[in-house]
């Protein structure tokens, strides 16, 4: 009797990509919608403003400091084992996080998904690359990028309806159902990785976990803290910085010298008679598609998403829109991906991916310069989604590609770490990128309400006191300021301070996207792959 067992094979793997492109799904709505449900938050838990911020932000600083790691353990025990453990511990930390009865609790639970999220990303990646290859790996990497562009922009979508129609808590609650179905489908549909074994570097792994949680620290609160001197002082528990050094700079000072005895501990290892037992192989770094495409990784980090921290606040503030129709303006990012994804499998084995990073790129600075130049106090709804719908397929071309290209020559055995340190350079990138385009985004804000106010003979003291409360409350202000007959014109001004800002952010944005265009010249050109996925097989049993 025949039976055909390749095209069954096929499917499963396209049905486990859809169980690995959940998983992303969830790390990535989880990181924007609680921007969205934090007034609730605050208000349900009688949250300061302290534990609101690390509500935000414990999440990202986890996952950027234990990437590298994950990736390394992904290479000894098995991706798939990886990740399954990641779902779990993401479901079970959602669950406490829903039921969180105050804002202590909810932190350590973000902390605690954090830790689940780091093992689900790189996991993902190392899961593509070995089950797919040739136009396949082309087109299972375009549906993973597609997703990531996608979740970023629903979930303040989701978390404006959440907060509007339910509770804050089920922005936490949909996770589980979500995470059994992700954990069915791998098991089910991706097939067990191999356990080369080997042993993890401990020493390693602390010195990176210190250093990018560090530098992740530094680069999330360099604005709220002052990079320089203390601007804000620093509470955690009991303890409290509030003076003379900023604990951003102590705390990039301290990633620097963790990062620096961590790569020369690498070095020391790969050198000695133990070689296998180095965290981080920096042999890959001699590949060019690997090196010059994390560099690029890194600088596309800058540009890709940091418009999207501060782009609800200008929709809500400046326009007029609830948080609803906030994270609806955003849907055509979505809708972008999409359209590229479905573009990716036609040209998938047609076009290198080196090509559609670069079509990609050149699409989201098209997206970002358009979004600078017409921005607007008065910018009508359909404009800005057009807008966003470009910029939505760049990010669906290039998100995907450039993992694509970064992974191109790495053997299976090294797919976990080469992972997570490409994960690692995009987390970090994006976290810089919205460290400096919030910056950019408050200083614009507070110096124009400050000028405007000051050349229309407002006196000093009230200057002063309109600009930061203008700016304190991150354009929240406004809207009662507008109701007032008297205090009108300070929220014109704040209007047009905020789109001043979103219109550099948007160029400086674009630049970065450019820059890292640019970058992709150092990678090495390849052909197009046209190795078509594994033809169907006849067996006789």
């Amino acid at each position: 009797m025949e039976v055909i067992v390749g095209e069954a094979s096929n499917v499963r793997r396209w049905l486990g990509l859809i169980a690995i492109a959940l998983g992303v799904a969830l790390i990535v709505v989880d990181t924007t919608i609680v921007n969205v449900i934090i007034p609730s938050v605050i208000e349900d838990l009688d949250a300061g403003s302290t534990q609101a911020q690390w509500i935000q932000e414990s999440y990202a600083i986890v996952f950027a400091a234990l990437l590298l790691v994950v990736g390394r353990v992904a290479d000894i025990v098995g991706a798939r084992r990886v990740f399954v453990a990641g779902v779990v511990v993401f479901g079970a930390t959602s669950v406490l996080a829903g039921l969180a009865p105050g804002g202590g609790p909810l932190i350590v639970a973000r902390f605690l998904q954090g830790a689940g999220a780091a093992m689900l990303l790189p996991t993902s990646l190392s899961l593509l690359n070995a089950n797919f290859t040739g136009k396949a790996r082309g087109q299972a990497f375009a549906v993973w990028g597609s997703t990531i562009g996608a979740a970023a922009a629903l979930g303040p979508l989701l978390g404006g309806w959440l907060a509007e129609h339910a509770s804050w808590r089920w922005a936490f609650g949909i996770n589980v159902p979500l995470a059994v179905v992700i954990v069915f489908g791998v098991l089910a549909w991706i097939a067990p990785s191999p356990r080369p074994g080997g042993r993890l570097d401990a020493t390693g792994a602390a010195l990176s976990v210190l250093g990018l949680g560090l530098l992740a620290f530094g680069l999330v609160e360099g604005r709220t803290y002052g990079w320089i001197q203390t601007i804000h002082p620093l509470q955690i528990g009991g303890f409290s910085w509030d003076g003379g050094l900023s604990p951003v700079l102590a705390a990039l000072i301290g990633s620097a010298v963790a990062l620096g005895a961590f790569v020369w501990r690498q070095a020391a290892l790969r050198r000695g008679t133990d070689p296998g037992k180095a965290l981080m192989d920096l042999g890959l770094f001699s590949k060019a598609s690997f090196r010059n495409g994390n560099i690029a990784t890194l600088i596309i980090g800058l540009g890709e998403f940091g418009i999207v921290a501060v782009l609800p606040l200008w929709l809500q503030f400046t326009l007029g829109h609830s948080a609803l129709q906030s994270g609806l303006a955003l849907l055509p990012v979505a809708i972008g991906s999409f359209i590229a994804s479905g573009a990716s499998f036609g040209m998938a084995g047609k076009v290198s991916a080196l090509a559609m990073l670069r079509l990609g790129l050149a699409l989201e600075a098209a997206g970002l310069g358009a979004l600078a130049l017409f921005a607007s106090t008065g910018s009508s709804w359909w404009s800005i989604a057009l807008i966003l719908c470009v910029y939505g397929a760049g990010v669906g071309f290039a998100t995907a590609q450039v993992t694509n290209v970064v992974l191109n020559a790495i053997p299976e055995s090294s797919t976990g770490q080469a992972s997570g340190v490409q994960s690692t350079f995009r987390q970090l990138g994006s976290a810089l990128g919205i460290a400096v385009l919030t910056t950019v985004f408050f200083t614009t804000l507070s110096s124009q309400v400050h000028d405007e106010l000051k050349d229309t003979g407002v006196e000093t003291a009230q200057v002063d006191q309109y600009s930061r409360a203008i700016t304190d409350s991150a354009g929240a202000a406004i809207e009662g300021l507008a109701a007032q007959p008297q205090t009108q014109t300070i929220a014109e001004a704040g209007r047009t301070a905020m789109t001043d800002g979103i219109t550099l952010g948007g160029y400086l944005a674009a630049g970065f996207v450019l820059l890292g265009l640019t970058a992709t010249v150092l990678i090495p050109k390849t052909e197009p792959d046209d190795q078509a996925t594994p033809r169907a097989q006849t067996t006789h049993v």
